[in-house]
């Protein structure tokens, strides 16, 4: 058996298609563009990288960014002023924070600070308990693209057997929930479970999110499953020629090239849910204009 490779980045131009659609039709009926702020606090390589991806399809979806850049030794009290204010700008209908912050500041005050109407990542309390209690909500960018993959492979998800390996507030617990409302059966997996390998194993649908490299492997997997890799990880790998020196490339949480000889689908790393992650932002940011607008609900 040799999988198919879910394509990622072609789901998410279809979303972003979409998006660009429904941002040109509110500019015309409100006379502005859904505005986006985006904060990167320090210059994280890593973050950095995210966050001029980010600025850059936001632009080709039509929608207007603001985008923040504050030094590393930004105070906690100078972060939280400038998310009030944009609490209170009319332009602004979403609000993001890159993560991680500075060791000095506080991320959990932060997120708790943003207006949850404003909440384009989905992180803040009210919007996680909504989610809890089946309410609609701002969701999570990365666990709404996860789901996007799973039916664009399996459609319905009703009574399929799900394991999500990985209990993070950011995308294994607001997974579980959305596929819990898409009334599939779900485990979340984790570090305490016993023979973590033959959990995975029950899976039709297998969603792995803990950042260990290449952590699931081929025999983890049930023949004919679906499995969706959230990680991304930075690996060296050893060349043969002295002089060139050690390679990185990227992986994901699963042994990608095992899976594909057992599984009927997998994401890639990149290409699989990074894509989709960024196109649910847009989706979200959309969202809270026509709520902001009294034009659409928050929906989930």
């Amino acid at each position: 058996m040799t999988a198919k490779k879910i394509d990622g980045l072609a789901l998410a131009a279809s979303l972003l298609a979409i998006t660009r659609d429904d941002v040109a039709a509110f500019s015309a009926t409100q006379g502005r563009a859904p505005g986006l702020a985006v904060i990167l606090v320090g210059e994280d390589a890593a973050s950095t990288v995210y966050v001029r991806n980010k600025l850059k399809q936001t632009g080709d979806a039509g929608i207007r960014s603001y985008e923040h850049r504050l030094p590393p030794d930004t105070s906690q009290q100078g972060l939280l002023a400038l998310i009030s204010d944009l609490n209170l700008d009319d332009n602004v209908d979403g609000i993001l924070v890159q993560l991680p912050l500075p060791a000095q500041i506080d991320a959990s005050k932060v997120l708790i600070a943003i207006a949850p109407e404003k909440d384009v990542d989905g992180f803040h309390p009210m919007n996680v308990g909504m989610l809890a209690t089946g309410k609609p909500a701002m969701v999570p960018c990365t666990p709404l693209g996860c789901v996007f993959l799973a039916k664009s492979v399996l459609g319905n998800l009703t009574g399929l057997e799900v394991v999500v390996v990985g209990r993070s507030n950011i995308v294994g617990k607001p997974l579980a929930q959305l596929l819990g409302l898409e009334n599939a059966t779900v485990t979340i997996a984790h570090s305490g479970t016993q023979d973590i390998g033959s959990v995975c194993r029950r899976a039709d649908l297998l969603f792995v999110a803990v950042g260990h490299a290449e952590l699931v492997r081929g025999e983890w997997i049930k023949p004919g499953a679906v499995v969706i890799d959230v990680g991304i990880n930075r690996v060296t790998r050893a060349t043969d020629s002295e002089s060139a020196g050690p390679q990185t490339r990227l992986v994901g949480d699963v042994a990608f090239e095992e899976a594909m000889k057992v599984a009927r689908a997998v994401t890639p790393v990149p290409g699989g849910v990074g894509p989709m992650t960024i196109a649910c932002l847009l989706q979200n940011t959309m969202r809270a204009a026509r709520l902001r607008a009294g034009t659409g609900t928050i929906g989930i």
